[in-house]
């Protein structure tokens, strides 16, 4: 049986509400991020946008210098303690530490057990970690992190999709806010439902698809609870964020949209424009509810549904995420689930493939 070492490297991309005052301890290397001008598929594009907003944070296993593989991953040996962060009360980004003695979670019937290479961190990291959700939180100590890609070590006995060996990535708390995992994908191991999860693309990496499945079932979820359909248009208020991206190619690539608008500041104008918007409206110079346009449906991504009203057509839609809501608009929550990362695979085997 083959014994795993693997070493921590954390990117530089921790955002500061989740972690404030970093040490030296807590950044043993800050390696780059791979070109992401270099992407070919166009859902993995806009992640010059998630890698600043959701703040990636890779932990890469390595053994040597080589990057854990589906096939090295076969055989080996789990221990029973693992290392990882994690936090033992509610608080500021003071209370995450990084320790070694971390338990590995067992796994359940219907659950794989991941070797994490890379997870994202995104605001609702921050926002639990903050006490947020402790009337439906796991219990403390609690190791953070949703997103995650890595490769399955093991599986339960009701599996059925997944084997060892297996590279996937995806979401691993089912709801966003409650029945939360104790144990977090910001490990060398975690626990995860096979329903959550989907193959990794082949055209993209670990760390690539790490920071994909929050935004990706945020913005498609959002879009499909409208009714979202061919030939209705959108405006997208925050599209140059890790969910606006998402939410401007899967309404124009997946959900076919007569038209796309969005808000961005005046220098991600062109990012907008890159991703298929016809109309985009620069926030800083021009109040979008004054358009003589109205559109089907508003998708809301920074919490200005008061104004996002304004500019939906009479029986529309508002998607809101953050803020106050204003009818029409609704809330939205995500639900994590792992066909939405693997159902619009085209000869590969992730949404990525669009």
């Amino acid at each position: 049986m083959k014994a795993l070492t693997p070493t921590l490297q954390i990117s530089p991309f921790l955002s500061s509400s989740f972690l404030s005052n970093p040490t030296t301890s807590l950044y043993p290397k800050k390696p780059s991020l791979p070109p992401l001008n270099a992407y070919t598929l166009s859902l993995i594009r806009p992640l010059r946008a998630t890698r600043k907003h959701n703040a990636q944070l890779s932990l890469k296993a390595q053994q040597s210098s080589t990057e854990v593989s589906g096939t090295e991953a076969k055989g080996i040996t789990v221990p029973p303690k693992q290392k990882a962060w994690f936090y033992e009360d509610y608080g500021g980004g003071e209370v995450l530490k990084f320790g070694e003695q971390v338990e590995v979670p067992e796994i359940k019937e219907d659950q794989v057990l991941l070797k994490v290479v890379a997870a994202a961190l995104n605001p609702v990291d921050a926002k639990r970690r903050q006490g947020k959700f402790k009337a439906t939180d796991s219990p403390l100590p609690t190791v953070p992190g949703y997103d995650v890609s890595g490769v399955v070590v093991k599986v339960g006995s009701q599996v059925k999709g997944l084997k060892e060996g297996d590279e996937v990535y995806g979401n691993i708390n089912e709801k966003a806010l409650e029945d939360l995992k104790q144990y977090g994908s910001l490990a060398q191991f975690t626990a995860v439902e096979e329903k959550l999860l989907a193959l990794k693309p082949k055209s993209i990496d670990f760390l690539q698809a790490a920071g994909l499945p929050l935004v990706i079932e945020t913005a498609y979820g959002g879009l499909e609870r409208t009714g979202f359909s061919a030939g209705k248009s959108i405006l997208v208020l925050g599209g140059a964020g890790g969910v606006g991206t998402m939410v401007i190619q899967l309404a124009k690539q997946v959900f076919g949209a007569s038209k796309v608008a969005s808000t961005a500041s005046t220098k991600k104008l062109e990012l907008l424009k890159s991703l298929g918007v016809e109309v985009a409206i620069d926030y800083t110079k021009q109040n979008f509810e004054d358009l003589t346009e109205k559109f089907d449906v508003v998708y809301d991504a920074v919490g200005q549904c008061e104004r996002a009203v304004k500019a939906v057509k009479e029986g529309g839609s508002v998607v809101a995420l953050t803020g106050a809501v204003t009818s029409p608009g609704f809330r939205f929550v995500v639900t994590s689930k792992g066909k939405s990362l693997r159902m619009h695979g085209h000869g590969d085997n992730g949404i990525a493939n669009i």
